[in-house]
């Protein structure tokens, strides 16, 4: 079952960076937008999880810089998203072939 809500540092795990850099996007992307707790924790949903997910594709894996990443956000939102999707499936496939040829 998928959670609700997140914490920063289970967020940093799943893309194997630090809590930093999770902050630094936080706050130089307006479209992750945290709730905060009564102790002023972030609590980051599926939708910035996803978000995330576009963001780490643009800059660690095409090696676009912050400046490119925002403006592609910005400007081809739901192509950008579209893109990544596609390429999420592309992956899994590709996984499912390894474990195949793997089994043979």
């Amino acid at each position: 079952m998928e959670k609700l809500y997140y914490s920063i540092g289970e967020v940093a795990k799943m893309f194997d960076v630090n809590t930093s850099l999770i902050r630094f996007w936080e706050k130089e992307f307006d479209i992750i937008k945290p709730k905060k707790n009564k102790k002023g924790n972030r609590l980051f949903t599926s939708q910035d999880i996803d978000n995330f997910h576009i963001i780490f594709h643009l800059v660690k894996e095409r090696g676009m810089t912050l400046k490119g990443a925002m403006k592609k956000m910005r400007d081809n939102k739901e192509d950008t998203e579209h893109n990544f999707e596609v390429i999420k499936s592309l992956e899994s496939i590709k996984e499912m072939l390894i474990d195949v040829r793997e089994s043979l």
